[in-house]
């Protein structure tokens, strides 16, 4: 047995051990998952401040402010706090002529630092129970923060995740996304059951403050500072949860290279982060998020790299006996009555049958994620347009984030986020 079929054994084995063991995890909790469409009325308004970090955002920061301020909270509860990170265009303009005299919007200029020191600069200027940020290019329903402080009924949950949405999506890859995003909504929470939810999304995920004065700020990281925080926040064994019907609107990539811009920086991201948090790794006091959730982020990745290269290499193998055969025999000897055609170009169906596996398991779980958020479940075109668009592209992705992160080739998050301009218009 060659050394690719024995690691293809290996990987397989722990791919179909990871989504068996998600799917369990969801149907013992199932019924814990809540969807609520009704307003809601809380015994308690604690303060939350929401910073909206931006630079460059001069066309999009209003909706984002304004659907904060349309948030069904009570007003003197609620401090928004923008920050304009150093931008080159209008925005501060912008913002000091919709907001300079509302007092429910504090205002806040510095030069130019990253998304990190926008953000510790406004913790530096809050007092309130609870801190949450908000991406600029992103709008929340007016229900999702009263969604998330119910979840701090729980003394010990310490931050809140919400659902992420593609906003208005109008291209193929935009579809796509809002299936993929079906997908991570149901793994968040089955990893939140599991205590081991790995990342505090820039949209709207909610901390207690507490949290910043025991750990400390904001970090660069890798420019994926919601994953560094998540993952210091299980060193010091503080509990992060999901809450599935927090809705959060955001602009996506419109276009194939633009994706895949985005998905190298998140990939880097979470394979250099969690490597500098490699304490965690197979350690009980640190439970699943080092027995689980990052060895299976490794797995998952390396998994479909490899199994894309395993495929191409049976597709050369195939293709070239076939060019040896047709020299030796002639080209009649492809259309003869022995001729057995092999869609997958493979001489053993246990590759088949595993490919098969695991793509159904990625069909409930996104069947499950659509449940969570719309309570029901939708066959709908955009599953096809994930699974196709997927299998094609992200192994390519995930090449080149393993790429850069063995030369620490860090992507430029500035440039990245130029595809969200208009994307909330």
């Amino acid at each position: 047995m060659s050394v690719l079929i024995v690691i293809f054994y290996i990987l397989s084995f722990f791919s179909v051990y990871i989504q068996v063991f998600l799917f369990v995890t969801f149907l013992e909790n199932r019924k814990k998952i809540d969807i609520r469409s009704k307003k809601l009325i809380l015994k308690n308004y604690p303060t939350v401040t929401v910073i909206v970090p931006c630079y460059n955002e001069e066309k999009n920061v209003s909706l984002t402010v304004e659907s904060l301020l349309n948030l069904d909270y009570p007003k003197g509860k609620l401090n928004i706090t923008v920050v304009d990170d150093g931008s080159k265009d209008n925005t501060w303009g912008v913002l000091n002529e919709l907001y300079g005299s509302n007092k429910r919007v504090n205002l806040l200029q510095k030069d130019n630092g990253g998304k990190h020191t926008a953000l510790n600069l406004a913790l530096e200027n809050t007092d309130s129970e609870f801190i949450g940020c908000l991406d600029s290019d992103s709008s929340v329903h007016p229900e999702a923060l009263k969604r998330i402080i119910t979840f701090f009924d729980n003394e010990e949950t310490m931050a809140v995740a919400p659902s992420i949405m593609v906003r208005k999506p109008k291209k193929f890859i935009e579809y796509a996304q809002q299936a993929e995003f079906d997908m991570a909504h149901y793994n968040k929470k089955m990893l939140a059951f599991l205590r081991g939810l790995q990342v505090t999304p820039g949209p709207f995920s909610i901390f207690r403050k507490k949290v910043f004065d025991q750990i400390g700020p904001y970090k660069k990281a890798h420019n994926t500072e919601d994953q560094e925080i998540a993952l210091r926040m299980h060193r010091h064994g503080l509990l992060i949860d999901h809450c599935p019907d927090a809705y959060v609107y955001c602009g996506s990539p419109n276009t194939v290279p633009k994706l895949y811009k985005q998905r190298v920086r998140w990939i880097y991201g979470f394979i250099k982060n969690a490597l500098d948090f490699k304490e965690l790794f197979f350690k009980k006091k640190y439970g699943n998020i080092g027995f689980f959730t990052l060895p299976a982020g490794f797995i998952s990745i390396f998994g479909a790299m490899f199994l894309l290269l395993f495929f191409l290499s049976r597709v050369f193998n195939y293709i070239g006996g076939k060019v040896i055969q047709v020299k030796v025999v002639g080209f009649g000897s492809l259309f003869g009555s022995d001729f057995n055609f092999d869609p997958f170009f493979l001489s053993t169906e246990t590759f088949l049958f595993i490919s098969i596996f695991l793509y159904i398991m990625v069909i409930v779980a996104l069947f499950n994620g659509r449940r969570m958020i719309h309570g029901r479940k939708i066959f709908s075109f955009d599953i096809l347009l994930f699974v196709v668009i997927y299998s094609v592209v992200a192994p390519f992705w995930l090449m080149k984030a393993i790429w850069n992160a063995i030369f620490s080739r860090e992507s430029n998050w500035a440039a990245e986020r130029n595809y969200s301009l208009n994307q909330l218009k």
